[in-house]
């Protein structure tokens, strides 16, 4: 019974992920498919270059709500039970990290958009929201910090990242933070790392565009 509930906190988690919040959005409010524009990703920055301000601000409050929902759901299927495994006992806070991390899964790779989706980066910092506000505030001012002195959104996005990783390795250590906090962000920095790559290399040989460049319409579909 408790392993169908840990299944049942990874499906839950991984379905409310894959609502396509940046293309049901951006259809609404200007008509246009986010996907068929600049990056082809659902998240806040290809909507704000395609769709506008208010869709963006729309799509990173409801990417950001899906991360805490599945932390707050996943608490609340598993309850007080335990998946003993050995000489380790999960419990409420392992399935909401996991269910937090298949948010992330299903937003990148939606079912609803034939496994293609945004990069994570919102939906991540919903779920440590949940989990940890003290490392989500830190990230998300490196984030905002980041973005707004490099005018890159993804630089700033993965030093967000890295920084909610990086203040929790003490936290861990001095304070005695939970190690499930330490794993979820190292593995939602890793994915969120892995979906920047294309980003990654255009910093690198200078091509990536800035934060407020326009989306151009796409010749091919998004990876």
């Amino acid at each position: 019974m408790i392993i169908a509930k840990f299944v049942g906190v990874i499906i839950f988690g991984y379905l409310l992920g894959s609502i396509p919040f940046g293309v049901l959005i951006g259809k609404r409010s200007a008509k246009v498919d986010v996907t068929q524009y600049g990056s082809g990703k659902t998240g806040t920055t290809n909507v704000l270059r395609t769709a506008g301000k208010k869709a963006a601000a729309a799509v990173v409050t409801l990417d950001v709500l899906k991360g805490v929902l599945a932390v707050v759901f996943g608490g609340l299927i598993i309850g007080k039970s335990y998946l003993v495994v050995g000489n380790f006992a999960f419990g409420m806070l392992v399935a909401q990290c996991l269910a937090a991390l298949a948010a992330i899964v299903g937003h990148n790779w939606s079912v609803f958009l034939k496994f293609r989706g945004g990069r994570g980066v919102a939906t991540f910092f919903g779920g440590l929201m949940a989990l940890c506000p003290v490392a989500a505030l830190f990230g998300g001012e490196v984030l905002i910090i980041g973005t707004g002195l490099t005018k890159f959104a993804s630089l700033g996005s993965i030093a967000g990242a890295v920084g909610a990783y990086t203040i929790l390795v003490p936290l861990t250590i001095m304070n005695g933070f939970p190690i499930e906090y330490l794993t979820y962000t190292l593995v939602g920095t890793i994915l969120i790392i892995i979906m920047h790559r294309d980003n990654i290399a255009r910093l690198i040989s200078g091509k990536e565009r800035k934060l407020g460049a326009k989306a151009e319409k796409r010749d091919s579909p998004p990876l």
